[in-house]
Formats: C-alpha cells, structure tokens, sequence
C-alpha cells in the first residue's frame, strides 16, 4: 500500500518538477511587477495572469503526457488540457494534472490497437491525423465534462483550506505533512497538492502560505542541530554536513534517516512545523512561487516583499522548538547509531565475502563482473541521489578506480544499463520494480553509509 501511495505521489509531483524552472520566472515576476510588487510596472505586469492561466498548466499536461506516453502523449495532453482551461476562470493545474496522463492513456490504447493494422505508407497519415482527431474531441468532452468536476473540487478544496484558516487550524496540516515527508512523501506534497493551491491563492492576494508548509526548513533544521550535541558515532560527525545541505542546499531528504534512527524524532518536526506554520500564519506570510529545493536561500528569493521579517522569525522558531524537543530524546531514548552502522559494515563484509550482494539479494548481476555503471535513486532523482552520488564519486577517485559511471535517477525510471543500484532501504522495492536486473545496495544515510566503503573494495577487485 506505501509503495502504492508513493508511486501516485511521485507521479503527481513528476508532473510539476521539470517545470520549476517556469514557476520560479512566473513567481519572480509577480513578485516584481505586480502592484504590490518591487517595481510595480502595468504593462510586464500583464504576463501574470496568462503564464499561470496557460503556460504552466500546458507545461503540466505535457509533462503529465509524456510521462505516460512519450512526446506523443505529451501532446495530445497539452490538446485536451485546453478544454479545462479555457473552460474555467480559474488556473486549472488540477485539471491539467487529470486530463494530461488520461488523454495520454487514450492515444496510448488507441496505439496498440492498430498497431500492425496501418498499410505500409500510411504510418504517417494515421499518426497525424488520429493525433488531431483524438485530440479535437478531448479538448471539448474536457470543457464540457472534466471542467465542472475540478470546479467542484476546487471548492471543496477552497471550503476546507478557508476552514482551516479562518479558525486558526492550518498549523494542524504539519501532523500529516512532516509523517509524510519522512516516508518520501515530500515531493509529492509540495509539488502534487500544495503548490496547485498556492497558486491558486497567488492569483488572488499575490502571496501564498501553501508553498511554505513543506518547505519550512527549520524543523528538520532543529533534529540535526540537536544530532550534533547529542548525536552518537557517525550520526554525530555527519550531523554538521548535513545542516549545510539540509538549510543552504534545500535538500531536506538529507535529515529523514536521522530521524528514521530514532522514530520518536517525528514529534520533534510535527511541532516545529506547526509553530512555523503559525507564526508565518499571524504575520501573514507568503511566497510568490513554490520553492524548490526547499533551501533558505531559494525561500528568501521567492518571498514576498512584506514577508521577510515573519518568514524568518517562523523558520527560527520553528528550529528552535524541533531542537528543544529532539534534544532530550537523543540524550535519554537516542540510540548508539555508530554501533548499528559497525554493525551492518561487518554484516555487509560477510555477504560481500560470501560472493552476495551487500544489502539485498542479487539474483541477476555477478559479484566479479566488471562494472561500468552505477545509480543513486530517490524519489525524484535530485535530492538525497544527487548527494549520494557525489559522495561515492569521491570515493572512486580516490581510490583510483577508472571507467566507472556513477549517474543519479528517479527510483522510478533507473536506466536498464545499470548494474548497481543505492537507494534508500524505503524505496528498494520500488527500485526492484524499476530495474530488476540490477544490483540493489539498501542505504539509510546517503551522507555516511558503511556500504559505501564495502562497495569500493569491492570494485577494486571487479575492476583493476
């Protein structure tokens, strides 16, 4: 069932992901231009409402399209998304995010059907035009049937957040959020539910809480502080590495496994979210556009001009409150990670000197076959993957060893040429799901895994 829910929300936040690039411009200049704005300007202020109206959901239903269909589909995605568009007054990323992967889905059917049945010479004419057919009628059953349904579920979704916030309740969301997020979660409810309301909200006050409630950095800000007081072994001495990642890199997957560790950790960022959540809520905070990654910096830059002084005293408070509660937990109930990493570095040694795969078992790849590439995965293939592969990269050359390509990927697309596979013990199932010829190593620190280590001796042996 997680690994289900996991993959839905990968999916919906694969959506939104590549297309980061064009919130963060649309954010920049509404931030700049609008009325409120730095430099209030009519005229640059006009792109406002046709990027987020049209630009960004056409991009999401490409990308959602594509996903399912290649460029193909990305097409007929971004045809039939213009039904639920042009259909409403308001941005339809909903919309887009439903009728992108479905109209993809259909020319994909549509496809294999007459696949084997197109006389030669006609490949092209029947592409084409059942492309455009499809697409024709897509976009009017969108306008006329999908467009109400997100409508109403616009509303619903409008009824509870404004529940929510008239009496006081939006700091409660941080008992599902950071749960969540420490299960992989964060991409996808960052990108998949909060930042299509966000926007949504931009539209009408030019700033949004939304993009906030995920992205706080401070509480996981609060844990590794408190890991490097009363930490223990490796989980102490990587604790410093991990604040400068975590707060100035935005990658917040680098503190789920210390918390992970220690599972009572999770009341720490519940109630450090909260009371970020809240002070950013009495001051009326709101960014112009999603953060990601998740970095201090990135917040700063894409907060809106009154909101400096409350954004940053939430993000204090919230670190400060995380911390004051982890704190205890490590020095009283804190478990002895440096004897459990010794442990599982000598368990990894025996399956290496046994001929088995380090963390799992290997069925499909040789332990003397020489190697040529290796992928880091995570959720979505640029946060704890991108560090984790840096870190072995490292290792490699520093032991000398050549010809090997160590690349970083989302769990759910992992190359087929890949022989080795790190990923985080949460998502090995997944991974198995991806590549199953691939060797999978089962990590729960992508900054200080012992197995990093074993597989580089072990690599000087396969590959010399």
């Amino acid at each position: 069932m997680k690994e289900k829910v996991q993959s839905f929300g990968r999916f919906l936040s694969g959506m939104v992901m590549p297309n980061i690039g064009a919130f963060i411009a649309w954010g920049l200049i509404t931030a700049l231009f609008i009325d409120t704005g730095w430099l209030p300007n009519a005229r640059f202020a006009q792109l406002v409402g046709p990027m987020s109206s049209m630009l960004l959901p056409l991009m999401i239903a490409y990308t959602g399209g594509e996903a399912v269909a290649g460029k193909r589909g990305g097409v007929i995605g971004a045809i039939a998304s213009m039904g639920v568009i042009v259909g409403s007054d308001v941005p339809m990323f909903i919309g887009a995010m439903i009728v992108g992967p479905l109209a993809a889905w259909i020319i994909k059917k549509f496809d294999k059907a007459v696949e084997g049945h197109i006389p030669a010479g006609f490949e092209m004419l029947v592409n084409n035009f059942s492309l455009g057919i499809i697409g024709a009628i897509l976009v009017l059953l969108s306008m006329l049937g999908i467009t109400p349904l997100v409508e109403i579920l616009n509303q619903v979704m409008s009824a509870g957040v404004g529940f929510l916030v008239d009496h006081a309740l939006l700091p409660l969301t941080s008992i599902f959020i950071e749960p969540a997020k420490v299960l992989f979660l964060n991409n996808a409810i960052n990108h998949g539910i909060l930042s299509p309301m966000g926007i949504q909200q931009v539209e009408e006050t030019g700033k949004s809480i939304f993009f906030l409630l995920e992205a706080n950095p401070g509480p996981g800000l609060g844990v590794l502080l408190a890991y490097c007081i009363a930490g223990k072994g490796s989980a102490k001495s990587s604790a410093p590495g991990a604040v400068i990642i975590h707060f100035l890199g935005g990658i917040h997957e680098i503190y789920f496994p210390y918390i992970l560790m220690n599972p009572l950790l999770i009341l720490a960022v519940i109630a450090g979210g909260a009371t970020g959540t809240f002070v950013f809520s009495l001051f009326h905070v709101g960014l112009t556009s999603p953060a990601s990654p998740g970095s201090i910096l990135a917040i700063l830059g894409m907060a809106e001009r009154h909101s400096y002084l409350g954004l940053i005293l939430g993000v204090l408070l919230a670190a400060a409150v995380s911390f004051l509660i982890s704190l205890p937990i490590l020095k009283f109930m804190g478990k002895d990670s440096s004897l459990e990493e010794a442990q599982a570095k000598k368990d990894a040694m025996k399956r290496q000197a046994k001929g088995n795969n380090a963390s799992t078992e290997n069925p499909m790849v040789s332990a003397s076959e020489k190697i040529k590439k290796i992928a880091f995965a995570c959720d979505a293939g640029m946060g704890s993957s991108a560090m984790g592969a840096t870190v072995l990269k490292k290792k490699i050359t520093a032991a000398g060893i050549e010809g090997i390509e160590v690349i970083h990927t989302p769990v759910s697309s992992i190359p087929s040429d890949v022989q080795i596979v790190v990923t985080h013990q949460e998502l090995g199932e997944r991974a198995a799901h991806s590549n199953p010829k691939a060797r999978r190593i089962l990590i729960t620190n992508f900054m200080a895994a012992p197995e990093y280590d074993v597989l580089v001796e072990e690599l000087k042996k396969t590959n010399h």
